[in-house]
């Protein structure tokens, strides 16, 4: 439905503009237009309010299917446009927002305040502010876009400094993010610089992540590190959570699935955990990891190699999927390392001669040389 007021192709002119979208929702417009451009009637200028209800983002035919986004969105914007640049800003209320081919609707709403100018002829612009607020979480997204004839491509960073994580977990399930089976996140903030390039149903986002002071509740990684600790001699329990001093990361997230580099991750009640992997399209996990154990953690380690001291290192690998992972001992570094720490300490100790080296690797398997 269109209401026009004092028609003019040469002159400015009111209108309203209603309309039912795809899905339920419907649009309304108020405000001036014109002078009408003769040669391109998009390139007329523009001034408006918009408010949206109740856009079904997978049914309107703005976004590409394959992208998985989905999601209802409620706009309440402005709009001004010179016939060359136009100009908007407003706010976008998501529910049910999904933002990945395998994720599932977000449980919170998701709020973004933004401003974005676009060329029109070029068919190109950029956001210059774009708030994204979960709770109390704000993150930054700026930069470029264009449109091209098999979509939007973004050119973007996003900033999120010091987001509190019980807030930032509401959306994980939109960006088909999985926890372990029964586990959350709880407290703490998360922290990360990325960059978004891409097609939108290809994006590449890839940049720095930390977290800080939180936990993962329901999920023992000192449990799940049980096979390696009896393989060790050692299987001192860390409760059923995993306590979370510090994370930190180098992601790289693309369509053939996951890569973290640089994995750095700080446990009281373990050590240190350092070490690279993948994650799958599936959610299938491969990642080889050490850990520099101290405190009690470490006692089965350092009695296996016979080497005695305060700390140790346990190489191990993570497989399985990301909601019921599968930690198991890397056999292989484990005997190179012990191998190394063992024959060094005893000759050290004992003198370089070769009585000395065989109860050296004997003493890794608790057996000396008969005498």
């Amino acid at each position: 439905n269109i209401g026009v007021q004092n028609f003019s192709f040469t002159s400015e002119f009111p209108f309203t503009l209603t309309a039912n979208l795809p899905g339920g929702g419907n649009v309304g417009l108020e405000g001036k237009a014109g002078p009408i451009d003769a040669s391109d009637a998009s390139l007329t200028p523009l001034d408006a309010k918009i408010n949206v209800k109740q856009l079904d983002l997978a049914a309107s035919g703005f976004i590409e299917p394959s992208s998985g986004i989905s999601g209802l969105a409620d706009i309440a914007s402005t709009v001004n446009s010179n016939g060359k640049q136009a100009e908007s800003k407003g706010t976008v209320n998501a529910t049910r927002l999904k933002l990945s081919p395998k994720g599932s609707p977000a449980p919170t709403p998701v709020q973004v305040k933004y401003t974005l100018i676009h060329d029109l002829q070029k068919q190109a612009g950029q956001l210059t502010e774009g708030d994204v607020i979960v709770g109390k979480a704000v993150a930054k997204l700026t930069g470029g876009y264009r449109i091209e004839p098999e979509g939007v491509v973004l050119n973007m960073k996003l900033n999120a400094d010091g987001m509190p994580v019980n807030d930032v977990e509401t959306l994980l399930p939109a960006l088909g993010v999985t926890l372990p089976s029964g586990s959350s996140l709880q407290g703490g903030t998360l922290t990360a610089d990325l960059t978004i390039q891409g097609p939108v149903d290809k994006l590449v986002i890839d940049g720095p992540v930390k977290l800080s002071d939180t936990k993962l509740a329901g999920f023992s990684l000192g449990s799940k590190l049980a096979a390696v600790s009896k393989f060790t001699g050692g299987g001192q329990s860390t409760g059923s959570d995993t306590v979370i001093q510090n994370f930190s990361a180098h992601a790289h997230v693309a369509p053939n699935g996951i890569t973290t580099d640089n994995v750095n991750l700080t446990i009281p009640s373990l050590g240190v955990v350092t070490g690279n992997g993948t994650i799958s399209p599936n959610n299938t996990l491969n990642y080889k990891m050490n850990a520099a154990l101290s405190g009690t953690a470490v006692s089965g380690l350092t009695q296996m190699a016979g080497v005695g001291g305060k700390g140790g290192t346990l190489p191990f690998t993570i497989e399985g999927t990301t909601s019921d992972p599968k930690v198991m001992p890397d056999v292989k570094g484990l005997m190179n390392s012990q191998l190394k720490s063992g024959v060094a300490g005893q000759l050290q100790n004992n003198g370089n001669n070769s009585n000395n080296v065989v109860n050296a690797i004997g003493g890794l398997f608790g057996k000396k040389k008969p005498k």
